[in-house]
């Protein structure tokens, strides 16, 4: 779930950055090519000017020498390249007007100005770039304005008239009010200027001096909308995506959970069953954890109901005859000549006294029981050390061990004590003389098998035996409850009790329990504690 939310915020935040981004970039691409443009037509026109002027007349004056070239001049070719960059040059002011030049120009240049300003004009209708034609000292031969002014002045001629080409971004100022969408665009507001000095015989001879403004982004955008439309639609199809996942994998579960609450909170069980879509393993986690709980309380819940019947069942039994004989003798005592002579009395007292001890029982074992569900898990022991208590406990039963009874399991002694206690109370109270007791490891538990050699267990009664208050004693004084006591005991620790053997009664009852063993540190204090004279294998 982290990771789906992490993608959906990065991409909620790169759509609109990697538009920006694009957005500049694509601006600043097409300020390079509009240099690359203007480098390539001014060569061109400095190459065709040199020429010209090297046919002039000897002594036509010229500028100033060339720069040293730099030190892999002696390569073939010095290539100009495109270098403005929209996000990090200057933006100067618009281009200064032309000023009076201090000396006319030459009338050799002015001739050959002349002589080239038709091929200026035919360029400039097809390229959109203009075009001015500089003598060596910065003043206009050539060019449809400003013939005879001087633009010695201006920067980037300036450094052309030493020798160094020049290009820079001047404001645009526009004869028309642009669109306000033009105000997104710092492209829009610009125009270049290139300086291209000519060289003839290591001097300065003149000045191609080019402008034009870039193409403007929307336009090109315009131009391209083909493909802009389809970037556009796989946007809008890429976050109708990301919002269909995040639908699936979040707002559903969460939705439907949600539901399932309201329905569980009103009692529909059916609203129990596992959600029909997850959508994160977080959210299945999450959702399988919440109605198992919510199942576990319903099972609860079911089993209160359950054994608040039974308990309330078990006790109106003793109630209506401790109530009945009180009332006899009552109405014995109302009657001014007793009608009951004393042994009634006495046998009405003693059911009196039999149905209370009953009720004292039942309350006992009732409070064993929730001891038993909520009782501390903590500890650790070995059946050795619990059944030489067992022993002392029950001297008339036979007790014999057998197999890996010396391994620690996660139980405390306290704990194992109840367990085996009921175990050898309900084998004795149903004439058991000898008890068995065996143990195996298996994996990371010890099954333990409690055997004795009582009448057992009829085929009818083997599925009740763990019904609380199901007894086959009830006029001896059993409850029904030890059982129930050891199962939840042992469920408590992680544990469990099954009935074993087979259907036949001849054979005795046999009850096998699984138990946790013990950690390493927990079993090695159990270990200190276990009973020497006892041991792997002993039989009595």
């Amino acid at each position: 779930m982290g990771l789906i939310v992490g993608l959906v915020i990065l991409t909620a935040l790169a759509l609109p950055l990697a538009g920006l981004f694009f957005f500049r970039i694509y601006e600043n691409q097409l300020i390079r090519q509009t240099e690359a443009d203007l480098i390539g037509q001014s060569a061109v026109l400095a190459t065709v000017m040199a020429r010209e002027i090297a046919a002039l007349p000897p002594g036509v004056p010229l500028g100033s020498a060339e720069p040293p070239a730099p030190a892999e001049a002696d390569m073939p070719y010095r290539p100009i390249l495109p270098a403005l960059d929209l996000a990090h040059d200057p933006i100067l002011d618009r281009r200064p007007p032309a000023a009076a030049a201090p000396v006319p120009a030459d009338p050799a240049f002015v001739a050959l100005g002349a002589r080239l300003a038709p091929d200026l004009v035919a360029t400039q209708k097809t390229t959109l770039a203009g075009f001015r034609l500089l003598d060596p000292r910065g003043v206009v031969i050539a060019g449809r304005e400003e013939l005879g002014l001087s633009l010695a002045h201006v920067e980037e001629v300036a450094a052309a008239l030493d020798g160094r080409f020049r290009a820079v971004m001047r404001l645009r100022v526009s004869k028309h009010e642009p669109p306000p969408l033009y105000s997104l665009s710092r492209g829009t507001s610009v125009r270049l200027f290139v300086a291209m000095p000519v060289i003839v015989a290591g001097r300065v001879a003149g000045v191609v001096y080019a402008s034009r403004t870039p193409s403007n982004v929307f336009k090109s955008f315009h131009e391209e909308r083909g493909k802009l439309i389809a970037a556009g639609l796989t946007i809008l199809a890429l976050a109708a995506l990301i919002g269909f996942i995040f639908q699936r994998a979040i707002t559903r579960p969460i939705r439907e959970l949600m539901k399932r609450t309201e329905a569980i909170g009103r009692g529909d069980r059916v609203a129990l069953t596992p959600l029909a879509h997850h959508g994160t393993a977080e959210f299945a986690a999450l959702s399988q954890g919440f109605l198992d709980t919510a199942q576990a309380l319903q099972d609860r819940s079911d089993f209160i109901a359950t054994f608040a019947a039974h308990v309330s069942h078990e006790l109106k039994s003793p109630l209506t005859a401790i109530k009945g004989a009180a009332e006899l003798l009552r109405d014995d005592l109302d009657a001014g000549t007793p009608g009951m002579d004393r042994a009634d009395r006495r046998r009405f007292l003693d059911n009196i006294v039999s149905d209370t001890g009953r009720l004292t029982t039942i309350v006992q074992r009732l409070r064993e029981l929730a001891r038993a569900e909520g009782v501390p898990t903590a500890g650790a022991t070995t059946l050795t050390a619990t059944v030489a208590d067992l022993r002392s406990g029950f001297a008339t039963l036979k007790i014999q061990t057998e197999g890996a009874v010396s391994e620690p399991v996660r139980i405390s002694p306290e704990n194992a004590r109840i367990v085996l206690s009921h175990l050898a109370d309900n084998a004795l109270r149903h004439g058991a003389r000898s008890l068995a007791i065996s143990a195996h490891r298996e994996a990371d538990r010890l099954r333990v098998s409690v055997r004795d050699d009582g009448p057992g267990i009829s085929a009818a009664n083997r599925g009740k035996v763990f019904e609380s208050f199901f007894t086959t004693r009830r006029d001896s004084g059993g409850t029904g409850m030890g059982l129930s006591i050891v199962r939840a005991m042992l469920e408590a620790h992680g544990g469990s009790i099954v009935l074993g053997g087979s259907d036949g009664a001849a054979e005795g009852a046999t009850f096998v329990l699984s138990i946790p063993l013990a950690p390493q540190s927990s079993a090695s204090a159990a270990r200190g504690r276990m009973i020497p004279a006892e041991g792997k294998g002993h039989r009595e």
